[in-house]
């Protein structure tokens, strides 16, 4: 398998300004009780739809944490890539992914059908800061094995917090009130077709209704409703939504 990237990579993150207003307004101990429940939900989703005990798993973006709370050793291989290597070292001195290098959301070049779920946790809504999904999606489709999955994990448009924060973006205060100019809440139907048109089939669910600025009384008075994260209509309406699309199986025709 090679692990090289294409010459001049896209940009990567935007510069993250850590006193903005929301990150001065929240303590750690409320953001750690949302991102905990937040793993919960991701895992017992997974559980029940990916229906996969093991395999090869490419985590792009993978940052510092590649998603090893729901692809556990030994029983998954975890690849890690990331256009910051320190962060590459980080996971690998951390044993949170069997192996990782340096490299870039729509340029690598890794030999075709080489695993059974790429990973895009909480990393697609920086990349469409910079153009398009599809690239990305069809780069993930291209790695896929047949019947293997790509598993996308982000910020919902379509929820308060999502319309709130799109239009902090268009009106140039992004940065001031939550940190970064690249934080785009996607839309499900953006998710959606992209996947289509990478000839994935794709399923939507709403990970999670909460917001990590909610104190934790008001997370856990709300949490029940993440129980209807899976109906079709309620899906999309996600504060944290994931998406799941499918590679079509040997002998199988492909999703249009």
């Amino acid at each position: 398998m090679l692990a090289r990237t294409a010459p001049h990579p896209p940009a990567g993150s935007e510069p993250y300004e850590p006193a903005n207003l929301l990150d001065r307004l929240s303590r750690r101990s409320t953001l750690e009780h949302y991102y905990a429940h937040m793993m919960r939900r991701e895992r017992l989703l997974l559980g029940r739809r990916l229906g996969l005990a093991g395999g090869k798993v490419l985590s792009i973006g993978c940052g510092w944490h590649p998603g090893r709370h729901l692809f556990p050793s030994p029983s998954f291989r975890l690849v890690g890539v990331d256009s910051d290597p320190d962060r590459v070292s980080g996971v690998l001195a951390a044993g949170r992914a069997d192996e990782a290098f340096v490299g870039h959301a729509g340029r690598l070049e890794l030999d075709a059908g080489s695993f059974e779920v790429v990973l895009y946790r909480l990393v697609l809504h920086h990349l469409a800061f910079h153009g398009p999904l599809e690239p990305y999606l069809a780069e993930a489709a291209r790695l896929l094995r047949p019947a293997g999955a790509l598993v996308a994990i982000e910020p919902g448009l379509w929820h308060p917090v999502g319309l709130a924060l799109a239009a902090a973006n268009r009106a140039g205060a992004a940065t001031a009130i939550h940190g970064t100019p690249d934080d785009i809440p996607l839309s499900p139907r953006r998710l959606m077709q992209a996947a289509r048109a990478a000839g994935l089939h794709p399923e939507l669910h709403a990970v999670t209704y909460l917001w990590r600025r909610l104190p934790p009384i008001v997370q856990d008075a709300l949490a029940p409703l993440d129980a209807i994260g899976s109906r079709p209509r309620a899906a999309p309406l996600g504060h944290t939504l994931m998406l799941i699309a499918r590679k079509a199986a040997a002998g199988e025709r492909p999703s249009h």
